[in-house]
């Protein structure tokens, strides 16, 4: 179980995303068609094998346009963990009376892709979703070529995100029957396969949600001052989209 994708909600993807590839010398790899469902547009950039994604809002009164009102504009949105075993985990889910709010079985040229989305006023923070993909190589979500759209000059892969909230400890409460793990009591944090998930206080006024990504990067020194030219640096961080970019 690890995190594989991270979703910001924009209200602009595309300058959202060419700012966030010209920072970590990241490729656009897929546009998803399909996201239309949700009245939303999408892109998705690899960093490694992992993905961010930005969603936008093109149709009114949709899931990411009360996000962004509540939210005061661009920010985290969700977290999709990959997990080992999609039936296990599922029942898992049923059995602890948590809510799915949707669910994905796709067959798609050789890849099986299924995925839920659980109920985020239950969970707390982010929307949730647990994915698997058949073969583990592939991330049908990306499309089928992302491998090629891989640049990993600057940028390794995604390891961590940030959860802000008035009540941490609570909101990790929930996360970790979400998941299944256990977390760190002391740090507020839950380990996950080469990734984790931490709880802080909260660290703005926009309320409970993300507040950072984790990158593990090759040389933290270009990307800031590279970030500090375009005007991204913040009391020392990245801040772009609303997420603040802490680099490993």
């Amino acid at each position: 179980m690890r995190i594989r994708q991270l979703v910001i909600a924009a209200k602009e993807r595309n300058q959202l995303a060419s700012q966030i590839c010209e920072v970590f010398d990241l490729e656009i790899a897929f546009y998803d068609p399909g996201i239309i469902h949700f009245g939303l547009e999408n892109v998705l950039i690899p960093v490694g094998n992992t993905f961010i994604e930005i969603v936008s809002p093109i149709e009114e009164n949709t899931t990411a346009e009360r996000f962004l009102n509540k939210r005061s504009g661009d920010g985290g949105y969700m977290v999709i963990i990959e997990v080992d075993d999609f039936v296990k985990e599922k029942n898992r889910i049923l059995g602890n009376n948590i809510k799915i709010v949707w669910e994905a079985d796709r067959n798609e040229n050789g890849v099986h892709a299924q995925a839920i989305h659980l109920h985020p006023k239950q969970v707390g923070g982010a929307i949730l979703s647990l994915d698997q993909m058949k073969p583990k190589s592939a991330w049908l979500w990306a499309g089928h070529e992302w491998e090629s759209h891989i640049n990993n000059t600057s940028s390794n892969c995604l390891v961590g995100v940030h959860i802000q909230s008035s009540l941490p400890k609570a909101l990790m409460s929930r996360w970790e029957e979400a998941l299944g793990k256990k977390g760190d009591p002391e740090g507020l944090k839950i380990s996950l396969d080469e990734s984790y998930i931490k709880f802080t206080e909260e660290l703005d006024d926009r309320g409970e949600g993300i507040n950072a990504f984790k990158i593990s990067v090759k040389n933290k020194q270009n990307i800031l001052e590279k970030a500090k030219s375009l005007n991204f640096l913040e009391d020392g961080n990245i801040f772009i989209g609303g997420v603040n970019f802490l680099l490993e």
